[in-house]
């Protein structure tokens, strides 16, 4: 074996030193001659040539000539036209019609403008026609934008719809815009020219582009479930499994390998028929694009099917070949990922037309002096924050400690300058958006929470009487939200030591145990509860970085803020409690990517699955006010 082993390595090597012409000239030369001379058999010539050569594709591609970098080349299969990461992520719209133009664009400053375009209500190809040279200027110079407007323009007067397999393999086919580019098992024809026949040959009756003409069976709903959709109602919980057994049943029977792209097509539809009765909605406010959990409740009852038909060593097999039903992030991309999470102006490429760097660092030195000052203007505040908005994202995107950028940007870290910096950074108001779905929503959460959840868990129930306990007689808006949060978290089954850092009522800033803090944002509670305590601080990186915030509201929002502002993950801990404020309560609904810390290669959804569920829970709760 070690001799087979050292020959085979030899081999190799000889290989690479003479090259596969000097390697094979020999047994090319042996095969001309047998195409074109032939052999005597028996007293006749006979000719014959090469038929085939099996392989793998590695191997294969060697053989040809053609390249050996799967991974970064663009078109990576000789056989089928796939383009380079076509089956890591799913492709909207907005990505096709923004590379087909700019195919050097960097992915970040890609995602970061996508984001952009979906936040200022950019849904379909129509709606470009209304998109501005200043809405495109988040992440792109004033050529790049100018290029991208007078390539969508002239697309809309030619009613030419981009597709990039079109373009390059003139195509005929073509997806819905809003449906991601991705080959799969049932779609193959489209892509691979002949393969259309063999593929109706081996699947009779299969059609290749069901999802485009799927109808929902909405005639074979029971009755009960009919009657709640017409009528603008929730269909509860047992009739809503039973619509999506119905509706994955039909799925099935078109195509078997039905992928995640599928179910969120499918879901789509049904929510745009019968928004009343299907949407993720709490009191009025739609959470994301409104159909995750119905997708999800579609991809779980997909599985369910296959666990009991399909053989486990062909289970792993099926994930991989059909990758669209996952919404993985690669790990080379994750990290960037998190950090632009949820912003639409993360990375400012140029200053201001009226701006220089002289003219940056005077105002910044400006507003550290009027940081000394009680008295400070609050609108110039504001004004010279946002100005210098540039040079902040500079300065935290470089990676500076978070102590330094304390002592070059004191007002970042208070109630005032954050709200601005999150503002540009997001579009979102921090505090006047948490207060006004906290007028929309938060009732209603907090009944859910003392009313049902009290009744199905017994950790909850524990949590809740310790409550009201410390609460006492106390009543009113803020110790409603310091119970939400903390049944929040109980609920999650996450940790309040990871939110929360308790001290003293007495305890003087110098005197807090940093070593004891977590390293992520801490709300640092003086008093033994949130309940009794009337000051907090905050505490970033062990670094207390805002030491007298008079009201729990500001001390949350100041503590969520800080996690964008300054390019930090959700940390596992507090995964699901986060991600529920941050899509209810602070309305940053990305449809893509995760702000999650990542300590290994698990895969993390676009919305978490405990967060689904419990909007769903929500959504289908019945109450009144008292």
């Amino acid at each position: 074996a070690a001799d087979d082993l050292m020959s085979a390595e030899k081999q190799k090597n000889d290989l690479k030193r003479f090259g596969i012409a000097k390697v094979f000239s020999e047994l090319l030369a042996d095969l001309k001659s047998l195409e074109t001379d032939g052999i005597n058999v028996d007293g006749e010539t006979v000719k014959g040539g090469l038929y085939c050569i099996a392989g793998d594709n590695l191997g294969s591609h060697f053989i040809g000539g053609f390249t050996e970098n799967f991974s970064r080349s663009q078109y990576f299969c000789r056989w089928h036209f796939f383009i380079a990461n076509m089956s890591d992520s799913e492709r909207t719209f907005l990505d096709v019609v923004i590379m087909e133009v700019l195919p050097q664009l960097p992915a970040e400053n890609k995602n970061i403008l996508e984001e952009h375009l979906q936040s200022i209500g950019v849904e379909t190809y129509d709606d470009l026609r209304f998109v501005t040279e200043a809405d495109l200027m988040t992440a792109l110079r004033p050529v790049q934008a100018r290029k991208l407007l007078s390539a969508w323009k002239q697309e809309i007067v030619n009613h030419n719809i981009f597709c990039p397999l079109k373009t390059k393999l003139q195509r005929t086919a073509h997806h819905h815009l809003w449906k991601p580019y991705l080959p799969n098992r049932c779609h193959r024809s489209l892509f691979h020219p002949g393969s259309s026949s063999s593929t109706s040959a081996s699947s009779p009756g299969l059609d290749t582009q069901w999802d485009d003409n799927f109808e929902i069976p909405w005639s074979k709903f029971p009755e009960e479930v009919t009657h709640a959709l017409e009528r603008g109602k929730r269909p509860g919980p047992k009739l809503r499994r039973q619509m999506v057994r119905i509706v994955v049943t039909e799925m099935m029977e078109k195509c078997p390998h039905v992928g995640k792209k599928h179910s969120t097509d499918v879901a789509r539809k049904m929510v745009a028929k019968y928004p009343n009765s299907l949407q993720d909605v709490i009191e009025g406010d739609i959470v994301g694009t409104g159909y995750h959990s119905l997708v999800k409740q579609l991809q779980n009852r997909i599985e369910n099917v296959r666990r009991t038909s399909t053989p486990k060593i062909r289970k792993r097999k099926h994930q991989t070949d059909d990758s669209d039903h996952t919404d993985e992030i690669p790990l080379e991309e994750r990290a960037a990922m998190q950090d632009i999470y949820g912003c639409i102006k993360w990375n400012v490429k140029f200053l201001p037309c009226e701006e220089t760097q002289e003219s940056q660092q005077q105002k910044m030195e400006k507003l550290k002096v009027m940081f000394q000052h009680s008295d400070a203007n609050p609108e110039e505040v504001q004004c010279l924050m946002k100005s210098t908005f540039y040079t902040q994202r500079q300065h935290v995107n470089q990676g500076k400690s978070i102590k330094c950028l304390r002592e070059e940007w004191p007002f970042c870290f208070d109630e005032l300058g954050m709200s601005v910096h999150f503002k540009e950074l997001t579009g979102i108001d921090l505090k006047e958006t948490f207060i006004r779905n906290l007028d929309l929503k938060g009732k209603r959460l907090l009944n859910y929470m003392t009313t049902v959840c009290v009744n199905k868990s017994k950790k909850i129930l524990q949590t809740y009487a310790r409550l009201q306990r410390m609460r006492g007689q106390q009543s009113g808006c803020s110790d409603d939200v310091k119970e939400m949060i903390l049944l929040l978290l109980s609920y999650f089954d996450e940790k309040e030591e990871s939110m929360f850092f308790y001290v003293e009522d007495t305890c003087l800033a110098e005197e807090v145990q940093l070593e004891q803090v977590p390293l992520t944002p801490t709300i640092i509670v003086c008093g033994q509860s949130c309940y009794s305590s009337t000051r907090y601080m905050l505490s970033l990186d062990r670094n207390l970085i805002n030491t007298n915030i008079s009201s729990f509201i500001s001390a949350l929002c100041l503590m969520f803020g800080s996690y964008y502002c300054f390019n930090i993950h959700y940390p596992s801990e507090l995964a699901s409690t986060l991600e529920f404020l941050q899509r209810c309560f602070f309305s940053i609904n990305p449809e893509k990517g995760t702000k999650v810390e990542n300590k290994n290669s698990k895969r993390r959804l676009n919305v978490n699955p405990r967060v689904l569920t419990l909007i769903q829970e929500l959504a289908d709760h019945e109450w009144r006010e008292a």
